[in-house]
């Protein structure tokens, strides 16, 4: 654990949030297909979510995390998945999808189907054993594996999905980025300063733990 006072909590955010920083989500009931995560605001506001691929299923590869947005306009579509760099995650590397209307059919299996008219373009990540880059995170003030990245200029309307599954079978916890932009209202200030805590302690990761693999 990190620990870290309210006033601490107040002066990072007040240095974070002008300079980079996502507004921060956590994951406390599944997302699903028929319960997704859905993103109500400007679709290129930045915002992370702090997720988690269940492993007391019969398979991790039955939890598969849904994220949901709406484009009306032109846009740029972000989307970025990091884990946490801690001891058990060295394998662990989830992909995710994008998921849209009129996007190419994807030539790797899936573990959901698709709506009808909609293709999908899968973000594939490291394979088990292959060396990982990490970086460190300073508004969580955690480090993580690098993960894939999708950035491209959208211009059909609809609604469009971000869908996470782990195709080793291993769970655990991860970060989605969504958007580029930082966008900043008072609620999401408020967001900010309560689930900030949450994160700079740890509070969000599914390990006792989180503590840095020795290379």
């Amino acid at each position: 654990m990190k620990p870290m006072t309210w006033l601490a909590v107040v002066a990072t955010l007040a240095l974070a949030v002008p300079v980079a920083a996502h507004v921060p989500y956590v994951e406390h009931a599944d997302f699903t297909g028929q319960r997704p995560f859905v993103m109500t605001g400007n679709p290129e506001q930045s915002i992370a979510v702090y997720a988690w691929l269940e492993t007391d299923f019969v398979s991790p590869a039955d939890d598969i995390d849904v994220y949901q947005f709406e484009l009306v306009e032109e846009a740029l579509v972000y989307a970025e998945l990091i884990v946490p760099a801690c001891v058990g995650y060295e394998d662990y590397a989830p992909w995710y999808a994008v998921v849209g209307p009129n996007f190419p059919q994807p030539t790797q299996p899936l573990p959901f189907n698709l709506p009808e008219g909609y293709g999908a373009v899968v973000m594939e990540n490291t394979e088990p054993g292959e060396p990982r880059t990490t970086f460190y995170e300073f508004f969580g003030n955690q480090t993580y594996y690098e993960g894939p990245v999708f950035e491209h200029v959208i211009d059909q309307p609809g609604v469009y999905y971000v869908v996470v599954w782990d195709p080793w079978e291993l769970g655990g916890d991860y970060t989605l980025a969504l958007g580029k932009e930082e966008i900043w209202g008072l609620t999401d200030i408020l967001r900010a300063l309560i689930v900030t805590p949450w994160i700079r302690q740890d509070r969000v990761l599914h390990v006792d733990e989180c503590v840095l693999p020795i290379e």
